[in-house]
């Protein structure tokens, strides 16, 4: 049977002031800091942010600095670390934040910063305000599943899923700990491939372990994330050469190695979205600090 919220709080707090990472976004409160951890983390491996979380915390420590800076600066320090479309609304909510006045501290106030859906904004009242919030990002998701039977939630989040969540978000000031917790457990325990049953302190209540861990029920609704040959790809493939600098349109081509039918549309796409801007027969990052 799923474990009572108190049985579970205990477990995992415990758990997680032994096994906890010491990661450099949990070494303080400020809101700026964990909204640029929490939008980096969005589809990208906690290993390939902290360095990048650390270079940005050092060159823009504050809404306002983000704010001042050319987006082809804010482009070319997110690197390789994927959507880079989160970096121009970063920049964006940094200069909402400016123009406020203040960080805004509450739920609602959160979402109305370009960006910011219902996640970053549950985590940032956690996090940085030490709010009562529903923090449910894949590895809670993940861990709740399987306590009541399941190898893994659903591919959509269900008004279901959310109210099983916030009961066992404690009432107190500790909420974001147990946000904190069971988080980092999902991560390091109760992974999606190869979960550490033997490791795990609530494996006697945990539905799925006692069932023999049945296989996934919602297999056949989910779609592998294809990346080669895809648009994705063929983007990620110019946004790092213009990176290195501009390029006219044969020598952009030519720098991404793609065939001409997946460059087209995939250019289009890139200028669409603000990625890039032509001048003068150049493509460059926007408002390029070099022509």
């Amino acid at each position: 049977m799923a474990p009572e919220p108190e049985t579970a709080y205990a477990a995992l707090t415990h758990w997680y002031a032994q096994h906890a990472r010491p990661l450099p976004w949990r070494e303080t409160t400020d809101p700026w800091s964990i909204l640029v951890c929490e939008v980096m983390s969005q589809q990208t491996p906690v290993a390939r942010v902290e360095p990048v979380w650390r270079t940005w915390m050092e060159r823009w420590p504050s809404p306002a600095h983000l704010a001042s800076a050319s987006p082809a600066e804010v482009l070319i320090a997110w690197d390789r670390m994927g959507y880079p479309r989160r970096a121009l609304r970063l920049q964006e909510a940094a200069i909402a934040i400016t123009e406020r006045g203040s960080f805004p501290s509450t739920y609602t106030d959160l979402l109305t910063l370009p960006g910011v859906g219902p996640y970053t904004a549950a985590a940032v009242v956690a996090f940085a305000f030490r709010g009562r919030s529903v923090v449910l990002d894949t590895n809670i998701r993940r861990v709740l599943a399987r306590w009541h039977g399941e190898a893994l939630p659903a591919p959509t989040q269900t008004k279901a899923e959310l109210a099983r969540a916030e009961a066992f978000v404690p009432d107190d000031d500790q909420a974001w700990l147990w946000n904190a917790a069971i988080m980092e457990f999902g991560a390091l325990v109760c992974t999606a491939r190869t979960p550490a049953c033997d490791a795990c302190p609530l494996a006697t209540h945990c539905e799925w372990n006692l069932a023999g861990s049945p296989a996934d029920a919602h297999a056949h609704r989910r779609r592998p994330q294809a990346w080669e040959g895809t648009n994705r790809q063929a983007r990620g493939k110019i946004m790092a050469a213009l990176r290195r600098g501009p390029h006219d349109y044969d020598s952009l081509l030519a720098a991404t190695t793609l065939p001409a039918e997946r460059f087209g549309p995939a250019l289009d796409g890139v200028l669409t979205d603000g990625l890039a801007e032509l001048v003068s027969g150049q493509f460059r990052l926007p408002l390029a600090s070099k022509p």
